[in-house]
């Protein structure tokens, strides 16, 4: 699947927006999730705050402030140094009065900053670092006791509580959100394959199109993607239509030119005498040439639009070289043939065979004793698509100069009148060559005549 491609596209964009958003929502409830374990934890601090007060401002409290320590019901209270302490100390530097839990044992617990605002009970609320280190999460309140002064009541707990249920609510909450994330990204990939099979059939379709497999879309198709189906199917046929439009044309036209040209020449033939003639002749014969040759391009460049269209090499050049065995039985020319199996031509049988057997047609005139076909597939090359068909046709005959050559391939050029031709062969499978996007060159055969490569496009 390349990087670009439509299903990498939306993948990599649900993956994105997936991560993110739990990625986000993980951090909400993460963080909400805190602050519900710190105000249950800040209830549980506001009881026993409340409970030390109301101890603390009793009457008998008050007479013997010194006489005892209060009970809060809590057993860590008790236990020195478990991180849950209490303390009541005045607030007038000039009174040492101060009560602390036992679990304080000689310690003392630091205040909270006074930036900190109060609450509307009237408590201070944070974290400071307690004996031993520790993390405490801290509730204080000043209380006014009269003649007995101010007087500031603190309890604190181990904030150890809050971090730990925190950090295993963000371990089951990132391992429920990894498989979540899994799962979401299973689901959008299944999604996006499943989404854009539709159009990966129709791109196969279009392929065995293109390479002659099929003529239509074939198959049913999402009520989305049918539309488009129904379309490419009715544009196909359109082409066709004006192809076979086409077709006819040139046929009539053929007809049209041909008829009234042979009516002229013949008319010319049978006054041999008259050089009035003789230039009617020459130039009636220049205009069948140029006619045929245009009529030629024409009915080439009607079929050249026909999609799908597919030639199988072997069973062309074997019917070929039968006929050229026959036509040039009597000087004994020999014809040597190979073709890869299942080599294929993109284009129509009959161009495929007037191509070929122009050249092998004036290798057999031009060979002295024997010409050799070999076909061979090259493979697509940097910024190609499909492969290339080579078609090399070499005889033992005299050959062509480099001048020649250059000349061979002009329309009617004719570099010898004792063999019988229009001159047109060469220059028509040129064209036809050109049209298809190959082409046609002439070289120095290794058997010592001439050799004709010609290049058209294969199917892969």
């Amino acid at each position: 699947m390349r990087a670009n491609s439509l299903a990498t596209r939306l993948f990599l964009s649900a993956t994105v927006w997936v991560v993110l958003i739990l990625t986000v929502t993980g951090f909400a409830l993460s963080s909400l999730y805190k602050h519900s374990v710190e105000r249950a934890f800040d209830r549980r601090l506001n009881l026993y705050l409340r409970t030390l007060i109301a101890e603390v401002g009793s009457p008998d409290d008050q007479k013997n402030p010194e006489k005892s320590i209060p009970a809060l019901g809590e057993p860590l209270f008790e236990l020195p140094l478990s991180g849950w302490y209490w303390q009541i100390e005045s607030v007038d530097p000039s009174k040492q009065d101060a009560r602390a839990s036992r679990s304080l044992w000689d310690a003392t617990l630091p205040q909270l900053d006074e930036k900190i605002p109060l609450s509307p009970l009237g408590v201070r609320l944070g974290y400071v670092k307690g004996p031993e280190d520790q993390n405490l999460r801290v509730v204080e309140r000043p209380i006014d006791l009269g003649s007995e002064g101010t007087y500031l009541v603190t309890v604190a707990g181990d904030a150890g509580e809050i971090f730990a249920e925190t950090r295993l609510f963000d371990w089951y909450l990132g391992s429920t959100f990894v498989a979540l994330t899994v799962v979401l990204l299973l689901t959008t990939l299944f999604q996006v394959r499943f989404g854009l099979a539709p159009l990966k059939r129709i791109s196969n379709s279009l392929a065995d199109i293109r390479s002659g497999k099929a003529e239509r879309l074939e198959g049913r198709f999402p009520v989305e993607i049918a539309p488009l189906a129904r379309e490419t199917n009715a544009l196909l046929d359109a082409n066709r239509a004006i192809v076979e439009r086409a077709r006819t044309h040139v046929g009539n036209l053929a007809h049209a030119l041909k008829t009234p040209l042979s009516v002229i020449i013949n008319e010319a033939n049978t006054r041999h005498a008259d050089p009035f003639a003789g230039k009617i002749l020459e130039q009636g014969a220049i205009m069948r040439n140029q006619v045929a040759h245009h009529l030629e391009r024409a009915r080439i460049a009607a079929r050249l639009t026909v999609v799908a269209t597919v030639t199988d090499i072997e069973p062309v050049l074997d019917a070929l070289v039968r006929t050229m065995e026959k036509i040039h039985r009597d000087r004994g020319i020999v014809l040597d043939w190979e073709a890869p199996e299942g080599a294929k031509f993109r284009g129509e049988r009959q161009d495929l065979e007037e191509m070929v057997g122009n050249l092998v047609d004036n290798a057999c005139k031009w060979a002295t004793h024997k010409v050799r076909i070999a076909v061979s597939v090259v493979p697509p090359q940097p910024g190609e698509l499909n492969p290339m068909l080579k078609i090399v046709v070499d005889d033992d005959g005299r050959g062509l100069s480099a001048t020649e050559r250059g000349q061979a391939a002009r329309r009617g050029q004719r570099l010898d009148e004792s063999k019988p031709g229009s001159g047109l062969g060469l220059a028509i499978v040129v064209d036809l060559a050109g049209l298809y996007g190959g082409s046609l060159k002439l070289d120095d055969a290794p058997i010592g005549g001439l050799r004709a490569e010609l290049t058209l496009p294969a199917v892969s």
